[in-house]
């Protein structure tokens, strides 16, 4: 299967899958979470036992595509649920796996990056690789993903990166406990391999039943939560502040926020 902003290669029992717009540092843009739903279906049906995700270049996902993001303001309501659905598809089909995932962040994982590389099951990262929740900053609000981040560190840290939307570093990340190494851009792939392999050896009905416990244990509250947070999603995007946070990011200056 061909996909225009990703590769995948499977070899070795290992699906590798790159996000590959290093020209626009591997943004999310439709077309992007198209073929990442695409290429994980591909993956679960395959002969495969691990999943790697990285990045070309030299960021792992840089947030929202900058055209994708010009026409936000201008969608309905329905498209703006139909958006939020789908991103919601996507980060619950990463979340839901069934076999192990791990993400080698390779660089910059901004706002929608930052929720693809923290919900793998293990997430590498080189010391260069920065992480932050920066929907805020214009006027939007990282709903989805906030589900998520709250069951992996707790509500405090969790408001902390939420409402400053900081950018912070692969060390703090470590701490916090989303990133489970650091290891030198050189090492990056093969230490993920490693780690693979190691995985590997293990029963492969025993990591899916294992996961499928996992994921059993959070579904009714995540359910709930997600949906909650697909509607103040589209909602969001309907307000002055979503607006002019869109359009300064655009023209590069500061927002003037409505102060409502």
């Amino acid at each position: 299967m061909i996909f225009p902003t990703i590769t995948l290669q499977e070899s070795e029992s290992i699906a590798l899958l790159t996000l590959n717009r290093p020209d626009k540092r591997n943004a999310i843009s439709y077309q992007l979470i198209d073929d990442l739903l695409r290429a994980l279906e591909q993956v679960r049906t395959s002969a495969s036992q691990v999943l790697i995700i990285t990045g070309a270049g030299r960021a792992f996902c840089s947030g929202m595509d900058l055209e994708n993001l010009k026409g936000l303001a201008g969608r309905s309501r329905e498209q703006n649920l139909e958006d939020s659905r789908t991103m919601a598809s996507l980060f619950r089909r990463i979340y839901d796996f069934p076999k192990p995932t791990i993400a080698a962040v390779n660089g910059a994982a901004i706002a929608g990056g930052t929720g693809i590389a923290t919900i793998c099951d293990f997430t590498l990262a080189t010391p260069e690789a920065k992480f932050g929740y920066t929907e805020v900053r214009i006027g939007f609000m990282p709903a989805i993903v906030s589900n998520f981040l709250l069951r992996q560190i707790g509500e405090k840290q969790a408001r902390d990166l939420l409402l400053t939307g900081r950018i912070f570093a692969a060390d703090e990340a470590h701490w916090l406990g989303l990133v489970n190494e650091i290891v030198d851009a050189d090492r990056l792939l093969p230490r993920a391999y490693e780690f693979a392999h190691l995985l590997m050896e293990n029963s492969p009905a025993s990591l899916r039943a294992t996961k499928e416990l996992l994921s059993q244990a959070a579904k009714n509250e995540l359910d709930q939560c997600v949906e909650n947070a697909i509607e103040q999603n589209a909602r969001i995007r309907e307000t002055a502040d979503f607006h002019e946070g869109i359009a300064s990011f655009l023209e590069k200056r500061k927002p003037r926020w409505s102060r409502r």
